[in-house]
C-alpha cells in the first residue's frame, strides 16, 4: 500500500469517528473538493473552511448515521481511488439511503489537492424528497 493510500485510509477512519479536524488537516489550503451535481452539497468547494462549512457541517446536522465506507482503494502515483458505500438517514424526511461511491483523491505532496465524488445522486435525492 502506498503512503497516499495510508493517508486516505486514515481519513475515512477519522471521518467515521467524527474527527473532522484530522480530515481537514490533511487537505491542502487550496483544496478543490467537488461533490457531484445532484448531490445535496453539489459543486466545488475551495479550501478546508469551505469544505467544513458547505459539506461536513451539513452532513453532521442534516443526517443521522451518515457514513462513507471504503471497500477498496486503488493507488497510482499521486492518485487514490476509493470504491465504497454511502448510507444514512435524512433527518427532515426520515428516509434512508444506500448508494455506491467512487472518490478520486489527488495529492500535491503530502496533502490532498483535489477530491472528486461520483455517486448515484438519484438514490440520494429519493431520501431528500
Amino acid at each position: 500500500m502506498s503512503a497516499h493510500s495510508d493517508t486516505i485510509t486514515r481519513l475515512y477512519a477519522a471521518f467515521a469517528r467524527g474527527d473532522i479536524p484530522a480530515v481537514l488537516a490533511a487537505l491542502a489550503p487550496d483544496v478543490r473538493w467537488t461533490e457531484a451535481e445532484g448531490f445535496p452539497y453539489g459543486g466545488t468547494h475551495v479550501g478546508p473552511e469551505a469544505v467544513l462549512r458547505d459539506v461536513f457541517m451539513k452532513l453532521g446536522s442534516e443526517w443521522d448515521g451518515y457514513a462513507a465506507v471504503p471497500q477498496e482503494l486503488v493507488a497510482d502515483g499521486n492518485t487514490v481511488v476509493a470504491l465504497g458505500q454511502y448510507s444514512g438517514t435524512y433527518k427532515a424526511t426520515g428516509k434512508s439511503f444506500s448508494a455506491p461511491f467512487v472518490h478520486v483523491w489527488k495529492f500535491d505532496g503530502e496533502r490532498v489537492a483535489t477530491f472528486t465524488q461520483h455517486t448515484d445522486t438519484a438514490v440520494v435525492q429519493r431520501a431528500l424528497a
